[in-house]
């Protein structure tokens, strides 16, 4: 599943006139009115560094305030979504080498972002990269795609309000054993949970995307973003959670707890 990423050339290949790269991982990309946001970083399981959330947060904010721009896509690579936020960062900042408000920033960002949020996951879909999806109004996934929120096993806490934007659409219980006890969720169980819009297969993933972006993008602007904001609530609710977990989430990272998931995960890969 993971070697057919190696199908995409590198971001850099695949530019074309007025797309631009914020990060060697991020590839952000203009589809008429559409912008797209890739991870493109196969060989790491687009695990998400600083720069990438960086990148990101940037594209986002930009995009918002583009009137060119009607919808954001966001897309992992064949087989992976994303394995989630970078190990080696979270090891930095454990030991005190390293921090910063990135992925704060791009979670902001996402929770208030003013266009509608179309996403495709296909295969890896762990920690952010499960989480990032509940902030799109449309996720569109692939049979063989797996959400796994593996926080509390990295000594650390649900994060992007995940603990309360989930059991809202879960319930409770289910999103007890999605974020707490780190059960996997089948995308065929996402779907029927409404945790997702709708799942296709792979070689169909982004061409269902790309329709349902385009659909939104045509439509009349101001009454679909009045609709939007009705569905999805008030925002500061989402941003009040995103920044009580971050203020546990930044704490935890520095907890021995942590930092002894992190070192374990690291050495049990370093082996393989």
């Amino acid at each position: 599943m993971v070697a057919k990423a190696s199908r995409l050339p590198p971001a850099s290949l695949q530019l074309e006139v007025g797309e631009s790269v914020l990060s060697e991982f991020i590839q952000i990309e203009r589809r008429g009115a559409v912008q797209v946001i890739r991870l493109n970083r196969p060989e790491k399981k687009n695990a998400i560094t600083r720069d990438m959330y960086s990148a990101m947060a940037k594209a986002l904010i930009d995009g918002d305030e583009d009137e060119a721009v009607r919808c954001h896509v966001m897309l992992g690579v064949p087989g992976i979504f994303s394995a989630g936020n970078d190990m080696g960062d979270f090891m930095a900042i454990a030991t005190g080498q390293a921090g910063g408000n990135e992925v704060f920033d791009f979670l902001q960002a996402l929770a208030q972002s003013k266009k509608p949020l179309v996403s495709g996951a296909d295969g890896i879909a762990v920690g952010i990269g499960t989480t990032i999806h509940l902030h799109c109004d449309l996720t569109f996934a692939t049979p063989q795609t797996v959400f796994h929120t593996p926080f509390v096993d990295l000594g650390l806490v649900p994060e992007a309000a995940s603990s309360l934007i989930a059991p809202a659409s879960l319930g409770a219980q289910r999103a007890f054993a999605l974020l707490a006890m780190g059960e996997k969720l089948p995308a065929q169980e996402a779907q029927a949970d409404g945790l997702i819009y709708k799942l296709v297969e792979a070689d169909a993933l982004e061409t269902a995307v790309f329709e349902a972006a385009e659909q939104l993008a045509a439509k009349p602007p101001q009454a679909l973003a009045i609709a939007r904001d009705l569905i999805r609530g008030p925002r500061e609710p989402v941003l009040e959670r995103i920044r009580e977990e971050g203020e546990h989430f930044k704490a935890r990272l520095k907890s021995d707890e942590a930092r002894q998931a992190f070192m374990a995960f690291l050495s049990r890969s370093r082996t393989k």
